[in-house]
């Protein structure tokens, strides 16, 4: 499918029957934005209702006499702003008149009495105590703007609007100077010249002709060509109000609307999001069939204020109404997720911090209060029934063994709504297939033998320089003895495993881990020791200034008997540049197992996913991994590690989202459970990070294993999760009970015991 060339476009749009336009504009969109379409969970804040333009079609607009105040005060605004935060909105709409203060003395006054050389510039004060003070990510819609206006607003807001509306004179524009065409499309080309992701759009009914509308969109078409900056274009119908001098002009015919929005998704670009307002149409997801993408802003808390008539659609009814033409109803942000990706320059360093706090791995809006680390109970599976033909083919094609390419991987990744509930169900039946109903688990214990750590990765909290002193406690180093002594307590407990994993302590040479694996056979001399990150079995081989087979068989001739995936994160290195940039690289990581299993021993594959990284990156580490079980066959497990978010440097820096949703943690283990089958037989679920109810879930979606006791975990503790340190056998009982599922002690290489 190919949009016109604009050569023959207006007289195409012209002749063509509106049925045979809007099944190339539906299809197009398809092709653009697939079956999910969005909305922006927002609150309005209608910061002044005085305005120096007086159009024909406008109730919003009120005289000073008509209002209590001429702008709403900090307090006022932050009030609204704290409702609908409270709510769950991401987005504080900032709707205003233009420019009163050049009309009425009293808001000008007003603004001089607080310090205030502009109603922009207190537009701009109020947003950034918005952001600052709540978190919401402001969209400042403050009309005809000059340039350094622009570039203010930009320091403290996600996105700018304002309509273009229409390009021709129209009797409704006659008192409203700052509807001038020019003024307006200078504002457009401003925000490009800024890199401002910009909100424009059209009124339909006005005045203007369809040639009209056909100029206006070749105009947003024209500039987003020159800087790529206009994310969405709104389609707006002209409803008439009383007490405006169009109020006996008719409305916008359904025809005039359609039209227009189909005559839209084929003039204008395939990156630029198409929206129609769903209050404003009695049937709202009707107009998907004419190419819209997109709802725009609905408010749980505050009405339209421009069209206060028409009432937002309940949400529970949009989504219905969705699924029963076959789409999906996500929210998104008021910055569209192209604008997030921090390779591009269109989204203020100031700002970023709060959409990455808002965002999941697709840049769209978290859908959910649950978060990794913490005791949120995660939220219902979806109720919907609607499937994507994507998601579909992809199952029906599968069979354990089958070999998922790259996009077969993301678009499972992406997967919302029933598509969720058909992978995870197609999950579980392999997992019945190829393990059966037992969980599994193995008593443990960790022994983190340091925290000073010569690496500066900046997802760990774990880990402390040398002369570092902070709310975690001081650096340490355990002794071999003490080493030594907490192996034999975890074997009076019952462990038929330690776990041994720490920083890379400046002062070690290459046999302290070679000594570590000595005391702890000092410690018991049967005891499975599973032990030594890649990293750490790399920066041993170094020092001792061996090759890595030579160096793995020593541990292994000390005792060392299996490695865990750790220090894998993401097996990307565009992702590692960001997470751990001194670190080894991917195929450094992938190396040292292959090494591993050379030599005779076993590891698992681990993925650290939800801080900066997307579902390209997951895809990338499956199929890396994938690739070498498939030659060495070395692996005996995948362990999905979500990333906890909240004592973090990164994130604490801004740099990072709050980790993975429950839905993207959900997906992570059961396509794992599809893409291993055949190769690696176990799934584990992580109960310090996913919790005790999320765990259940996972142990539906694929999982077969609850990993370890884990007395003294620290690393995510660390990070800020709130599950306990350790989970005994009646503890792991009670949380596998409500399956119907038999527990079963394992040991490390998954032997019943």
């Amino acid at each position: 499918m190919t949009r016109l060339e604009m050569s023959t476009t207006h007289s195409y749009l012209v002749s063509t029957p509106l049925r045979e336009l809007s099944e190339r504009a539906f299809a197009l969109a398809r092709e653009a934005h697939g079956q999910v379409v969005t909305y922006s969970p927002k609150v309005f804040i209608p910061l002044t209702k005085l305005c120096r333009d007086r159009c024909g079609y406008c109730t919003f607009a009120q005289a000073p006499a008509h209002v209590a105040a001429p702008y709403l005060s900090l307090d006022e605004v932050m009030a609204i702003a704290l409702a609908g935060k409270a709510a769950g909105c991401s987005e504080a709409l900032f709707t205003l008149g233009e420019r009163p203060e050049l009309r009425y003395d009293e808001a000008a006054r007003w603004l001089a009495a607080r310090g205030y050389q502009s109603t922009v510039d207190y537009v701009a004060s109020a947003a950034q105590m918005v952001l600052e003070g709540t978190g919401l990510l402001p969209h400042a819609n403050a009309g005809a703007l000059y340039r350094h206006e622009l570039e203010q607003l930009r320091t403290v807001s996600a996105s700018q609007g304002m309509m273009l509306e229409t390009l021709a004179d129209v009797e409704a524009h006659r008192l409203a100077p700052d509807k001038d065409p020019q003024r307006r499309l200078d504002t457009m080309r401003f925000a490009g010249e800024l890199k401002i992701p910009f909100t424009t759009g059209l009124l339909v009914g006005i005045g203007e002709s369809r040639q009209d509308r056909l100029d206006t969109l070749a105009a947003i078409a024209q500039s987003h060509g020159e800087f790529g900056h206009i994310q969405e274009v709104i389609i707006q119908n002209f409803v008439p109000k009383p007490r405006t001098a169009m109020a006996n002009t008719p409305g916008a015919s359904d025809e005039e609307v359609h039209w227009t929005i189909a005559a839209a998704r084929l003039v204008l670009p395939a990156d630029i999001h198409l929206q129609a307002p769903p209050n404003l149409s009695d049937d709202p997801t009707r107009l998907l069939d004419f190419g819209i993408d997109d709802f725009g802003g609905i408010s749980p808390v505050t009405i339209d204020h421009v069209n206060p008539e028409r009432a937002w659609p309940a949400l529970e009814t949009l989504d219905r109404e969705c699924d029963d033409r076959g789409f999906v109803l996500a929210p998104r942000l008021t910055i569209y997720p192209r604008f997030v990706a921090s390779g591009t320059a269109f989204l203020d360093e100031k700002v970023r911090p709060a959409v990455l706090a808002h965002a999941d791995s697709m840049n769209l809006a978290r859908a959910d209060e649950w978060f990794s680390g913490t005791d949120v109970t995660p939220p219902p599976a979806p109720s919907t029934r609607a499937t994507t033909g994507a998601v579909t083919s992809i199952l029906r094609a599968y069979r354990p063994g089958y070999e998922f390419d790259r996009q077969d991987l993301e678009a499972l990744f992406r997967a919302r709504g029933a598509d969720v509930n058909a992978i995870v169900e197609i999950a579980d039946d392999v997992r019945r297939q190829l393990v059966g109903e037992p969980i599994s688990f193995v008593i443990n214990r960790n022994i983190n033998y340091t925290n000073v750590c010569t690496f500066k990765c900046r997802f760990c909290a774990f880990s402390k320089g040398p002369l570092s002193l902070n709310l975690r406690g001081d650096p340490y180093l355990l002794t071999l003895d003490e080493i030594s002594q907490r192996v034999r307590e975890a074997e009076e407990r019952g462990a038929t495993e330690v776990c041994l994993q720490g920083g890379i302590h400046p002062k070690f040479d290459g046999d302290y881990y070679i000594d570590v694996v000595a005391a702890v056979r000092a410690g018991s001399p049967t005891i499975h020791i599973h032990a030594f990150s890649a990293l750490e079995v790399f920066e041993g081989a170094r020092r001792s200034v061996q090759d890595l087979t030579t160096y793995l068989t020593r541990l292994k001739e000390a005792g060392l008997k299996t490695l865990p995936g750790t220090a894998a994160e993401i097996l990307d290195d565009d992702v590692r540049a960001i997470l751990c940039p001194d670190k080894i690289n991917s195929d450094q990581w992938l190396e040292v197992h292959r090494a591993a299993h050379s030599v005779g021993l076993r590891s698992n594959i681990t993925i650290m996913f939800g801080a900066v990284e997307g579902v390209e990156s997951w895809a990338t580490h499956l199929l890396r991994t994938r690739a070498l079980q498939q030659v060495t066959g070395g692996f005996t497990e995948f362990v999905p590690l979500p990333f906890v978010h909240m004592a973090t440097p990164l994130f604490l820096k801004g740099r990072s989202r709050r980790g993975p949703t429950f839905r993207e943690a959900l997906l992570m283990h059961a396509v794992a459970r599809l893409h291993y089958a055949t190769l690696i037989d176990n799934i584990q679920v992580s109960w310090v990070k996913m919790g005790v109810e999320g765990s259940r879930r996972i142990l539906q979606a694929g999982a077969n294993d609850l990993g370890g006791t884990l007395m003294d975990e620290n690393i995510s503790r660390a990070a800020g999760a709130t599950h306990g340190q350790e989970m005994d056998v009646n503890m792991l009982q009670d949380l596998v009970s409500p399956l119907g599922r038999p527990l079963h002690q394992r040991s490390t290489l998954y032997q019943t015991l």
